[in-house]
C-alpha cells in the first residue's frame, strides 16, 4: 500500500548549471585482435577530455556491451566522480547508445565523440566561439578533413554564395590532416592539393571550414528535442546519416574550426599518443544562450540541399565555382565535382 504523498510530486526540475554535455559511446567487447589496444586508447581519450574541459561540462559515457575490464574501469570513473552519467547496456548499436545519452537533460550544447578521440587544449573554447560568431552554426567539428563542404552543406553554401568571405583558404594544420587520414588507414596517395586548400568562411572575425565530420562534433541540443527511439544499424548504414541531416532540418550550417583541436587515434596505440601534453590553466567556460532556429520549411530545405546542390555538382558549374571562390587555378582540374558519389539527401 501507499501512505502519504511523494514529496517530489508535481515539482518542476531545477535549471541545470551545466553548459555543455559530452557523450561517448563505448564498445570494447574484449582485448583481442581489432580491440587489443582499445582500452588503452579509451583511457587516453577520457584522460584528455578531463584535462581540457571546464567545470560546467557534463560527461555521459554509454557502455554499449563492453567486456568486464572496461566495465570496471568506467565504474571506477563514475564512482570517483570523474564522469557524471554512466549507462550500461547490451550492444544496441552506436547511434542507439547515443540516443540514450541525449535524453534526460536540457544542456544547450552536446558534443558527440567516438571513444578514440584525443582532445587537445582549447577545443571547447574554440567550439563555443564559433557558435557565438556564427549564429546559424548548428554543428561544429574540431578536426578539419578533406572536402567536407561536399557533404550535407547545401545550406551554408547557398546562404553565403555571394559572400566574398566564402572562399578557398589555406589549410592551417597540415599535420592534423595527415594524422587523421593515417589514423583511418589511408596511404598517402591522395591528392596533395587537399592538404593545401579547402572551402572556408569568415564571419565576425572567426574563420571556419565549411562542413563537418561526425566522429567528434558539437551540436545545438535543441535539434534533438524530438529524437528517434530506435535505429536499425549497429554501426554505419543510415545511422550516422541521422546526425548529419538533423542540422539541415533546422536550416543550420555544418562547419569545422579553422585549426585542428583533436586527433583520431584509431584502434592501434602509438607512442605519440601518450606524449601529447595539456595546459590545465585553459579551461574557460563561455556563457550560453546561443541563437536557435525553428524547424525550417521542408521546401526550403529541399531547394538548398537537393536542387541547388545538384546544380552545383555538375562538372562545369563546379569548376566555375572553384574559380569564383579563389581555388588556385593549378588545383581546379584535380578537384572532383562538388557532389560526392556517396552523397545522399
Amino acid at each position: 500500500m501507499r501512505v502519504g504523498n511523494n514529496p517530489h510530486k508535481d515539482k518542476t526540475q531545477e535549471q541545470t548549471t551545466f553548459l555543455h554535455q559530452v557523450i561517448i559511446p563505448v564498445y570494447i567487447p574484449n582485448q583481442e585482435g581489432y580491440f587489443k589496444d582499445s582500452l588503452k586508447i579509451l583511457k587516453l581519450c577520457l584522460q584528455s577530455l578531463l584535462k581540457t574541459i571546464h567545470n560546467k561540462t557534463y560527461i555521459t559515457v554509454i557502455n554499449n556491451g563492453s567486456g568486464k575490464m572496461v566495465i570496471e574501469y568506467l565504474d571506477s570513473l563514475y564512482n570517483n566522480g570523474k564522469i557524471h552519467e554512466l549507462i550500461h547496456t547490451e550492444n544496441i548499436g552506436k547511434l542507439n547508445a547515443i540516443l540514450k545519452g541525449l535524453a534526460g537533460n536540457n544542456i544547450e550544447l552536446v558534443t558527440i565523440s567516438d571513444a578514440d578521440v584525443l582532445f587537445l587544449d582549447n577545443w571547447q573554447l574554440e567550439t563555443t566561439k564559433v557558435f557565438r560568431a556564427l549564429p546559424k552554426a548548428g554543428v561544429v567539428g574540431i578536426v578539419p578533413q578533406f572536402n567536407m563542404f561536399k557533404n550535407k552543406c547545401g545550406t551554408v553554401i547557398f546562404d553565403n554564395l555571394f559572400n566574398k568571405k566564402l572562399q578557398f583558404i589555406p589549410i592551417k594544420s597540415t599535420e592534423g590532416l595527415i594524422r587523421f587520414y593515417d589514423s583511418i588507414g589511408w596511404d598517402r596517395s591522395y591528392n596533395a592539393d587537399y592538404l593545401k586548400y579547402s572551402l572556408g568562411l569568415e564571419k565576425n572575425n572567426t574563420t571556419v571550414f565549411v562542413g563537418s565530420g561526425h566522429f567528434v562534433a558539437t551540436y545545438k541540443k535543441q535539434m534533438f528535442q524530438e529524437i528517434k527511439s530506435y535505429l536499425h544499424f549497429k554501426l554505419g548504414g543510415n545511422s550516422e546519416e541521422y546526425l548529419d541531416t538533423m542540422p539541415l532540418k533546422y536550416d543550420y550550417w555544418r562547419v569545422t574550426t579553422y585549426d585542428n583541436y583533436a586527433f583520431h587515434m584509431g584502434n592501434v596505440f602509438e607512442d605519440w599518443m601518450s606524449e601529447i601534453s595539456h595546459d590545465s590553466n585553459n579551461k574557460i567556460a563561455i556563457d550560453s544562450n546561443f541563437e536557435q532556429n525553428k524547424i525550417a520549411n521542408s521546401l526550403i530545405v529541399a531547394v538548398k540541399n537537393k536542387v541547388f546542390f545538384k546544380f552545383l555538382g555538375s562538372a562545369f558549374i563546379s569548376r566555375l565555382f572553384y574559380r569564383w571562390k579563389k581555388l588556385p587555378t593549378t588545383m581546379i582540374k584535380n578537384y572532383s565535382t562538388i557532389a560526392l558519389s556517396q552523397y545522399k539527401n
